[in-house]
């Protein structure tokens, strides 16, 4: 398959026409309207440098909210409340930790500048969300994403002490339950997010939520 050259027209080619790996598109822009579009249609963008690669694999990693597991060292920590958890007080600064990660296996981060400021934009906007969680005043963790409909498109997660990601998440998945979301789009496998429940769903089940 090929892959397709996006311009200035705000179009992505039909998600079933991705290659194996997932990769769909290269080129266009991170406008507002872009990314928007592109959630909504099942694609997101990941890239280390310029051109930006827009993605749809097959099949996709999600968790459903009733699906959250409670792993055992989480669990007593939830019990006593042991961080302080909010949601959108420190967008800039969650997402600033996140470019920060070390992650195994990978020697950049596709967090870029201009990601930040258009996932910023779609902040001030309504779309793109934090959760953080605080110890002594201080942000030791959090996450980010896109709500869009009854979905949740988590983007990238940082921890600065044991089990903070781990508590943001699930305190963010109840909170998103409560809200009456039913799906939350982990992107690509990880072993981090299986053992709190995430797992493998075919394009075509995905896309039905898209719609929801």
């Amino acid at each position: 398959m090929a892959i397709f050259a996006l311009d200035d027209q705000l179009i992505f080619p039909p998600v079933h026409l991705a290659e194996p790996n997932g990769l769909l598109a290269i080129g266009g822009d991170l406008s507002t309207e872009r990314l928007l579009l592109a959630y909504r249609s099942g694609i997101f963008p990941w890239y280390d440098e310029p051109p930006i690669l827009w993605w749809s694999p097959d099949p996709r990693f999600v968790l459903f909210p009733d699906e959250l597991k409670i792993t055992k060292s989480l669990k007593p920590l939830l019990n006593r409340n042991a961080f302080k958890f909010t949601t959108n007080r420190a967008f800039k600064d969650v997402i600033r930790h996140c470019r920060k990660v070390s992650r195994p296996g990978q020697d950049g981060t596709w967090i870029n500048e201009n990601i930040i400021d258009a996932f910023v934009q779609l902040h001030e906007m309504g779309y793109a969300h934090s959760a953080e969680v605080w110890q002594d005043d201080g942000l030791v963790g959090g996450l980010y994403g896109i709500k869009l409909g009854k979905m949740f498109f988590g983007e990238s997660m940082f921890s600065l002490v044991s089990n903070a990601s781990r508590y943001a998440f699930a305190k963010y998945v109840q909170q998103l339950k409560a809200e009456d979301i039913g799906l939350i789009d982990c992107q690509i496998h990880s072993e981090y997010l299986e053992s709190m429940g995430a797992r493998m769903i075919g394009r075509a089940e995905f896309q039905e939520w898209l719609s929801v």
